[in-house]
């Protein structure tokens, strides 16, 4: 056997010699060919969440998902995201059609952006929405889901959301109440949450939304106290209303999930302006390379609105093999 290969391998070589009209090179062969370099550069995969196409504007049933994600697939998105409160039912039927409408549209299921709140004294509360969070994780892994995002809550003593957006996301505690009560709130009702989050294989993704996530400095308090690799954080570039850059370089090397606003036709609440060329090359610098998940907020049409968006972000988020 040894004889009959040297001497296929010994025929093989004179061929190519002949051929080529050349000595083969055969000291120090590299290990991998090399690439061109267009073949060097890949993009980051780009979903948009199903926000974005309702935006709470009217109805969900106006915006069913299954109409979110055939225009997905026609815009160009590698995946989508989906919002728990824009789906009509939590039937294993309705999650399972979902999954096979995706699959045939060439989309992943790739997020699942949840409600729960954690920031209030009463126990009785916060044990509701741990059960929520946990029934949550588990309706992500019938889908096949790979990453949810999570929401410390709010304290809920402004008046209004359109309230809490004119002061900037910042709400004063419950009257006898501190933060420091809160947080040690949260980070013990999440952590009741991971033993669910490892056995479905759901990473919870912690994003910088109002309450104690307002912060960077917050949600990094809360993920590193639990330090747990089932807890990472979903950084939201439109949550961030003071000293974006310095707040997004907080929370990079734990980011799971980029949630990326966009605003054409001027925001619903606030427009601000983004700078992807950067956020691109911060998210390259620390070898990111998951999902990016549009979530358009802006007042012009979606229809044309999310493709721009696309573009954007498409244009913003790539990196070098």
């Amino acid at each position: 056997m040894v004889d009959r290969r040297k001497f296929i391998q010994g025929a093989t070589l004179a061929v190519g010699t002949a051929v080529l009209g050349c000595t083969p090179k055969v000291e120090n062969p590299p290990s991998n060919p090399s690439l061109k370099d267009s073949e060097r550069i890949k993009h980051n995969p780009i979903g948009v969440s199903t926000y974005s196409f309702w935006q709470f504007n009217g109805p969900k049933e106006d915006v069913p998902i299954e109409t979110c994600i055939d225009k997905a697939a026609a815009m160009g998105f590698d995946g989508i995201e989906l919002l728990l409160v824009q789906m009509t039912s939590e039937e294993n039927g309705y999650l399972q059609n979902l999954k096979k409408r995706a699959f045939h549209a060439g989309l992943d299921l790739m997020g699942f952006s949840t409600h729960q709140g954690y920031l209030n004294p009463d126990k009785a509360y916060r044990d509701e929405n741990i059960e929520k969070t946990i029934h949550q994780i588990e309706l992500a892994y019938m889908l096949g889901i790979p990453t949810m995002r999570l929401n410390t809550g709010r304290w809920g003593t402004s008046k209004s959301f359109d309230d809490l957006m004119a002061n900037k996301g910042i709400e004063p505690a419950i009257e006898g109440y501190s933060e420091e009560d809160g947080f040690g709130w949260v980070i013990d009702s999440i952590e009741k949450c991971l033993h669910v989050a490892e056995r479905c294989g759901v990473v919870l993704g912690l994003e910088n939304h109002w309450g104690l996530g307002r912060t960077a400095a917050g949600v990094k308090r809360i993920v590193d106290a639990i330090g747990s690799p089932w807890l990472q954080v979903t950084l939201d570039t439109g949550n961030f209303l003071e000293n974006r850059h310095d707040q997004m370089e907080m929370l990079a090397p734990q980011t799971c999930l980029v949630q990326a606003k966009t605003y054409f036709g001027g925001g619903k609440w606030y427009t601000l302006d983004i700078d992807y060329p950067w956020i691109g090359q911060l998210m390259r610098d620390h070898n990111y390379r998951g999902y990016i998940s549009l979530e358009f907020e802006g007042n012009e049409s979606p229809d044309t609105a999310v493709p721009k968006s696309l573009e954007v972000l498409r244009e913003a988020f790539y990196y070098e093999l």
